[in-house]
């Protein structure tokens, strides 16, 4: 089999109202953990559906595992958790999950084994002989993750996963998540919950009407800025501007300064993207006269990133 997991190049999906995506390309390496965020209607869940083979891309290409996508040979590899979903209410939990288990061609005594231990890993084993009608929404959820992982998949596609649990419940999706990782499963997660992507995931992509604008490594773009706070005495507002000029950088004065008898006291907060900077920096506040008391930094979460880039595609977007 390929040695990627997800090769797209150039997926492409048009409606009438001009909603879909538009060459998308994205590779994807076997066992990586994938995140895809954009805002809603940005086109995620149709480039997820392309994928799976539910619907047909109006151009452009993909693989899974090196098989076209649409194809059996890649469906048989797929797990998959819809973010609209309905169970028939009249079977039980348990009926549920060995209905897919048969969809999947799988025999009755390897059923009889995966079943219960499933639903135990999802945490529905003590209720999967209740019938689905009297399922909460985080339970069917919980069902659904038990449907989409029956068949023991090579990838797992999972459109907003969490959504319906509690943080209780979210971590223990987040667990079996980590597991299948470390077992190798490939996994592309599709979330409005930034801090499951930020936990579980190696890189990621944001999408936006319908096109991918940015991507990479979650570690790298987290670590591409850092909020940096120095704390300084003998500050007055005129040297905050002769920091700006010489630098170049945004620097302000901290909404979290404390109010102090002392004004000239303050927390000066500057995004800066390498430890060269901190100490350029320092050296500027020492040499205008100011006291240099503590410094520290906060790297940007990734809801912080998300938030940022979103508005700063709306920002834009205005002036085009």
């Amino acid at each position: 089999m390929s040695t990627a997991a997800i090769e797209a190049k150039s997926l492409t999906k048009e409606y009438d109202n001009g909603r879909g995506c538009r060459n998308v390309s994205i590779t994807v390496g076997k066992g990586e953990a994938f995140g895809f965020l954009g805002p809603n209607g940005a086109g995620k869940s149709t480039f997820v559906k392309m994928l799976v083979g539910l619907i047909h891309p109006s151009s452009g290409s993909g693989t899974l595992f090196g098989h076209k996508i649409g194809s059996l040979e890649a469906k048989s590899l797929i797990g998959y958790l819809p973010e609209l979903y309905r169970y028939q209410e009249w079977l039980t939990g348990e009926e549920v999950v060995r209905l897919h288990a048969r969809l999947c061609g799988m025999q009755r005594s390897v059923e009889d084994k995966r079943i219960p231990q499933l639903l135990d890993e999802v945490g529905i084993g003590k209720r999967g002989r209740d019938r689905v009608k009297h399922y909460s929404k985080g339970m069917q959820q919980r069902l659904g993750l038990a449907c989409a992982l029956v068949n023991e998949p090579a990838i797992v596609f999972l459109d907003e996963p969490s959504s319906a649990l509690d943080p209780i419940g979210r971590q223990e999706v987040r667990r079996i998540l980590q597991n299948l990782k470390e077992k190798g499963v490939t996994i592309f997660l599709n979330s409005h919950l930034l801090e499951d992507v930020e936990v579980l995931c190696d890189r990621m992509a944001l999408l936006n009407n319908g096109v991918i604008l940015r991507h990479g490594k979650v570690s790298e773009v987290l670590n591409k800025r850092m909020s940096w706070r120095f704390k300084v005495g003998g500050f007055a507002p005129i040297l905050l501007s002769w920091l700006k000029d010489q630098t170049g950088l945004q620097i302000r004065v901290s909404s979290h300064t404390e109010e102090s008898i002392d004004s000239s006291r303050v927390w000066l907060e500057a995004e800066l993207e390498s430890e060269e900077q901190v100490g350029w920096l320092n050296t500027l506040i020492i040499e205008q006269g100011m006291t240099l008391y503590e410094v520290s930094h906060q790297q940007e979460r990734l809801e912080e990133w998300f938030m940022n880039a979103v508005s700063g595609l709306s920002h834009r977007g205005e002036h085009e």
